[in-house]
């Protein structure tokens, strides 16, 4: 018989169709309170524990430095599994019902200008070889679709229909959503699949983005690519592939994009997700209307 962690972990990821790395994150924070449960008041199962357990593990992390983002994922964690445990008739009442989240600071995430991304494409040189090519064609395609750093690693071969002038992407939870191309993207894409059948070897061949060895990239490959792409033309302290996603959300949303479409280009289940980009829209709004009425000059 399983379980009920075992059945939990299926349950993420066989129902819910988390990545494996959000399964671990949930698993690792179950795993973490069960220790401190058992350290603190010596109880092997944390199916039956009250509030006021996991109140002293949230002050035992908060008294060890933990930021209150990092305590309420775990919280996040804790709340996933009693409520798992209440479908499946396990427990009566989850013992994180009258639990508030930590307060926590609202972080505005800047994105670049319009004038810093500008200067970026039109002062890269036109890319010889085929890294050059594939680095240019990975931002370009960060910007103009407003991929995920993983969406854009996972890109399949298959998925890129240059006649139709669409990508489909894998989102989480295994979502697929359709992405147009624009022109001048599709004519890089061309561009860089002439260079990438010029590769001695391709071994993660169903994969569109690859080492000059053939193989798959890595996370903190792309990561590293983008913030040194843009460390050229700007001096903002965060330069990475979710920056450039709220730069194409924010962009299309100053430039009159209705916020259903950036939401579905963006691949969010809610509108509460893509809300957040509207901060720096509102921004631009105000400064326009600042600047443009007759009263305020």
């Amino acid at each position: 018989m399983k379980s009920n962690k075992q059945a939990f972990q299926d349950y993420l990821q066989f129902e819910k169709k988390y990545s494996p790395h959000t399964v671990n994150a949930y698993l690792n924070d179950l795993g973490f309170f069960e220790e401190f449960n058992k350290e603190r008041f010596g109880q092997d199962s944390i199916e039956k524990v009250n509030y006021s357990q996991i109140r002293s593990w949230i002050v035992f992390l908060v008294d060890q430095g933990v930021s209150n983002v990092s305590v309420n994922r775990k919280m996040a964690s804790l709340k996933a599994f009693y409520k798992f445990l209440l479908k499946i008739k396990q427990i009566e009442v989850s013992p994180m019902l009258k639990h508030k989240a930590l307060k926590t600071p609202k972080i505005v995430q800047i994105p670049f200008s319009e004038k810093e991304v500008s200067d970026l494409m039109f002062g890269v040189e036109s890319p010889i070889g085929y890294e050059e090519v594939r680095d240019k064609l990975i931002v370009d395609l960060f910007y103009t679709t407003g991929m995920r750093r993983a969406e854009l690693i996972g890109l399949m071969f298959k998925n890129v229909d240059l006649s139709s002038g669409v990508v489909k992407v894998l989102g989480k939870r295994s979502k697929e959503r359709i992405v147009p191309l624009l022109p001048i993207v599709a004519d890089q894409i061309n561009l860089y699949i002439k260079e990438r059948e010029r590769l001695d070897q391709i071994v993660d061949s169903e994969y569109f983005f690859i080492s000059k060895k053939g193989l798959k990239l890595s996370e903190s490959f792309v990561y590293r690519l983008i913030n040194c792409y843009f460390s050229r033309v700007s001096e903002k302290v965060k330069k990475s592939p979710h920056v450039l996603r709220h730069t194409f959300a924010t962009h299309l949303l100053n430039n009159g994009a209705d916020l259903n479409s950036v939401k579905e280009l963006l691949g969010h289940s809610s509108l509460a997700s893509t809300q957040v980009y509207t901060h720096n829209s509102l921004a631009e709004l105000k400064k326009v209307y600042s600047e443009a009425h007759p009263r305020n000059k």
